[in-house]
């Protein structure tokens, strides 16, 4: 072999070697796009009274970029509550984060607590298995709040629709617990991750910072109705599930959601070994 082709041949091993080392970089973090920014693929809605998949009214939309949730076909809400289902995978021990923001005005007929009120549902029931007139699916809702012009209305804050949750060591009687995150008023973006740790514990961070922990996830209690009764098994520990945001009223605008897995292959030197994962899922080694 002469020079020049060895020259050439040294030279294409080293880019392909840091490539390679680019490709497997235990440490950068892997973001899965559930909303491509350019349509619903992956997506499924349900609205309350409607079968799966029915987007009454064009509820569920995306426009200049923006998965939206909008009301400009309602005459009247009518108690239509709506989820929309990212159904191509369920999750274990993840971070699911939203880019989100309220605009325009609630729909007539709109609940009053559903005034600049969304949600980041997660570890949801399967979408197939919600009844035609269920209002809303078994699950854990990182609740997604605005601020009217005055008092203080903190955002993720967790609501536990057919689900019971754990602080302290003791269960948490009421439907809702408030998060320290502050109140965010008028059309503002604003950044919501949730880290879900199977069912043994949950963190709400805001802009970064963490506002709400709790743990200890199960299927239980109320605040959700017209269930099929084989799917709320209550006492089930609840480690997994679908995600789902939430129409509940008023006009709201997403332009991110993700989700960075945190279970995988934890053998360092496998070419799909990440440092950050928590949940060792070896035979996914590679």
């Amino acid at each position: 072999m002469s020079l020049t082709c060895l020259r050439a041949a040294a030279i294409l091993l080293l880019v392909l070697g840091v490539k390679g080392a680019a490709q497997n970089d235990p440490d950068r973090k892997e973001w899965i796009q559930l909303f491509n920014g350019k349509n619903l693929d992956g997506w499924v809605p349900k609205i309350t009274g409607y079968p799966l998949g029915e987007n009454y009214g064009n509820t569920f939309r995306v426009e200049n970029g923006l998965l939206k949730v909008s009301y400009d076909q309602y005459s009247d809400f009518s108690g239509r509550f709506g989820h929309i289902f990212y159904r191509d995978r369920k999750f274990s021990h993840y971070i699911v984060a939203a880019e989100y923001r309220f605009t325009g005005e609630q729909v007539k007929g709109g609940p009053d607590w559903g005034f600049r009120n969304n949600g980041i549902m997660f570890h949801c029931q399967a979408p197939e298995t919600m009844g035609k007139d269920q209002d809303f699916p078994i699950s854990i809702e990182a609740q997604l709040l605005g601020g009217g012009p005055t008092g203080e209305r903190p955002t993720a804050n967790v609501c536990t629709p057919g689900t019971e949750i754990f602080q302290n060591g003791a269960m948490v009687k009421t439907h809702c617990v408030n998060s320290t995150a502050r109140t965010y008023r008028g059309d503002q973006w604003v950044r919501v991750e949730v880290e879900v740790l199977g069912s043994e514990r949950v963190r709400h961070m805001v802009e970064g910072k963490t506002v709400l922990e709790y743990g200890n996830l199960q299927i239980g209690g109320g605040n959700v109705s017209h269930f099929d009764p084989s799917v709320k098994k209550d006492g089930a520990p609840l480690d997994s599930g679908y995600i789902s945001l939430q129409a509940e009223s008023h006009p709201t605008e997403f332009r991110k959601v993700e989700v960075l897995e945190l279970s995988g292959c934890m053998k360092p030197g496998a070419a799909n070994y990440k440092s950050y994962y928590v949940h060792r899922d070896d035979p996914q080694c590679r």
